[in-house]
């Protein structure tokens, strides 16, 4: 049974805030991929809100045109994924009849448990499409494909908080996110966040 997470985020902040989840690609194995804005809600001030989640990846394509900050990626394909399962983690990108499209096959012979795969066809025009990795449905990172690109995904979450003004899919220029937070769920699946009236954050278990 896949462990679940959950949140709990109070406003205290004076202002209407957009509560932005997000991570980071440490050690993600793939050079210039970026952040998106993950799990987004509107946080009235008083207000709470709840968010709840599960390890469940998937793989995501979109067609994007050149990924830059502010971009919102809106996923056209989604496939679930399984880092630890040879037979759901590898998958190809391709491009034909004017549409970009996920297809069944090797990615690489070279497999190994831990990691999602994807292969970028020749097919695929230059700086017209993004693929990434997503959980609970929505796209967590980001990368620019290119044709005859092999990525080698090897995710190990962790969780920050941030809040302003967000779109769920939003890319995001983490230089520029100043009063962010991590979520450190070493021994615990549920903490409380809350945002202070001067925008610093304060982060407990539950």
């Amino acid at each position: 049974m896949t462990l679940q997470y959950s949140l709990a985020v109070n406003n205290h902040s004076g202002q209407l805030q957009d509560v932005c989840i997000y991570q980071k690609p440490t050690d993600l194995g793939v050079p210039n991929t970026l952040s998106l804005a993950w799990l987004t809600a509107p946080c009235w001030p008083g207000g709470s809100v709840p968010f709840v989640w599960r390890l469940d990846y998937s793989l995501f394509l979109a067609q994007t045109g050149s990924l830059r900050p502010g971009a919102v990626v809106v996923a056209q394909q989604t496939v679930p994924a399984d880092p630890e399962d040879v037979s759901a983690n590898q998958i190809l990108l391709g491009y034909g009849e004017g549409a970009l499209d996920f297809q069944p096959g090797s990615a690489t012979a070279t497999l190994q448990p831990g990691s999602l795969y994807v292969r970028i066809l020749s097919s695929v025009p230059t700086a017209m499409a993004a693929v990434g990795i997503g959980t609970e449905g929505a796209g967590v990172f980001a990368v620019q494909a290119e044709p005859n690109q092999n990525f080698v995904f090897t995710p190990h979450p962790e969780y920050w908080i941030t809040a302003g003004n967000f779109l769920q899919g939003q890319v995001l220029d983490l230089e520029q996110v100043s009063n962010e937070a991590r979520l450190g769920f070493e021994g615990t699946f549920a903490m409380e966040a809350t945002l202070s009236a001067s925008n610093t954050w304060t982060v407990s278990a539950a």
